[in-house]
């Protein structure tokens, strides 16, 4: 069992520096003797058999349980070398990654029921949790960094007005927010454009913080949440936006989302679409990461979503991709979980902290090291609703800066 664990992770690990202690007290290197070196121990044969015969899986189970301890460095360090390899998987998991290619749309399939326990597993959790790692106003996705070294609050503000740019809001507009998160978004909609927005959200803790949130901020009779799948939503609407929800989906019913985003829209209407994406083709999503944070949820290659919006009839007016941005978000949140892990342990246990800290880690190297990134694609139904050049973004949060900074005393922006 030692020397195929030693064969095969030689074979993987062409870049960097890891050394492995095995079960039996023995050690080996791989690697090419770059970088800053990591040791890890594995404290069971148990736990060697299980990288050896699904990789992608037990790792991550093997840290949570505690089986598999990083040494020297830390579980960010391991991976960064783990997922910074010319192999994305492993050759000798290659079975399990065709496997799971092929029933990726059963496990995939979210209808209503399962779409809310779906939501339910992850956005569900005590709100405490959430509060370690995320900004003031409870962004759970990427921020947009348009200066370097802004903080992850600034950087968070910097996304919501960008999106607002792009989607040319004027005073009195219908907005649909589809997953509306913690509200924060949709009450910056409504606080700094005048736009009446909708907010529309699976999980119960955040329809029910989103709509207080509101309340206290005096904006309920322009930003109201409600627990309701996309699929549903009655009406018509100006602007539509999407952060972050998109993942949930299912590559199966992507045609049905954006049709239903073509029946809610106007004929003068803008849509925004913010997904995390993957920048070559299709492939499946890591089974620890369904097992364990975002059961039903997938990362699309842009080449799964053109073909679903060309169908749906609506028009492609810009594409922007936003390369290293969620590395730095979630770094940010990484640092923010690590400082005030032991408040993790206390809401749940040490396992748990452990999953949020591979979940964390993992997800940075990702976009880090592999082939994830953001795009955010602006949809209309006919020609000219926006401008033919780019410069108008730029315009726009210009204009959104200046309201930020002379709205009215007593009323502060979303998260502060």
């Amino acid at each position: 069992m030692d020397r195929l664990l030693r064969y095969f992770l030689g074979q993987f690990i062409r870049r960097g520096t890891m050394t492995f202690t095995v079960a039996s007290g023995a050690s080996f290197t791989c690697g090419d003797g770059t970088g800053r070196p990591v040791s890890a121990r594995f404290l069971t044969e148990r736990t060697q058999r299980r990288i050896l015969l699904d990789p992608e899986l037990a790792l991550g189970e093997a840290y949570m349980d505690g089986t598999f301890v990083v040494e020297n460095g830390s579980i960010a360090d391991a991976l960064e070398i783990l997922l910074g390899q010319p192999q994305m998987v492993p050759r000798w998991a290659g079975l399990q990654w065709w496997l799971r290619y092929f029933g990726r749309r059963i496990g995939q399939f979210n209808w209503r029921g399962r779409a809310r326990d779906n939501v339910a597993h992850h956005y569900d959790l005590d709100g405490r949790l959430y509060s370690l790692f995320l900004d003031a106003d409870r962004q759970y996705s990427c921020a947009y960094f348009d200066t370097p070294d802004i903080t992850l609050d600034d950087a968070q503000l910097a996304k919501k007005r960008h999106l607002a740019a792009k989607l040319l809001i004027e005073p009195g507009d219908r907005v649909l927010d589809i997953g509306s998160g913690w509200g924060g978004l949709g009450i910056y909609l409504a606080e700094m454009t005048g736009a009446d927005v909708t907010g529309i959200t699976l999980s119960t803790e955040q329809w029910q913080a989103s709509n207080a949130r509101a309340a206290e901020k005096r904006l309920a009779g322009s930003a109201r949440f409600l627990l309701n799948d996309y699929r549903d939503v009655p009406g018509r609407f100006d602007r539509i936006v999407s952060v972050g929800m998109f993942e949930h989906v299912g590559v199966g019913f992507y045609e049905k989302f954006f049709q239903r985003c073509a029946e809610l829209l106007s004929d003068d209407g803008v849509m925004v679409l913010h997904s995390i994406g993957r920048s070559t083709g299709p492939d499946v999503t890591s089974p620890w990461i369904t097992k364990y944070i975002f059961p039903g949820g997938y990362i699309p290659a842009v080449s799964e979503v053109l073909p679903a919006i060309e169908r749906a009839g609506l028009l492609v007016c810009d594409i922007e991709i936003l390369r290293l941005h969620y590395a730095e978000t979630l770094k940010a949140w990484r640092e923010r979980f690590m400082a005030r892990r032991e408040e993790a342990v206390r809401l749940y246990d040490e396992r748990f902290a452990r999953m949020w800290e591979f979940y964390l880690a993992g997800s940075e190297m990702s976009f880090r090291k592999q082939n994830l990134m953001n795009f955010q694609i602006q949809l209309t139904k006919r020609q000219g609703v926006v401008p033919i050049t780019r410069d108008y973004i730029t315009r726009e949060e210009a204009k959104l800066r200046r309201v930020e900074n002379h709205r009215e005393p007593g009323l502060q922006l979303a998260g502060e």
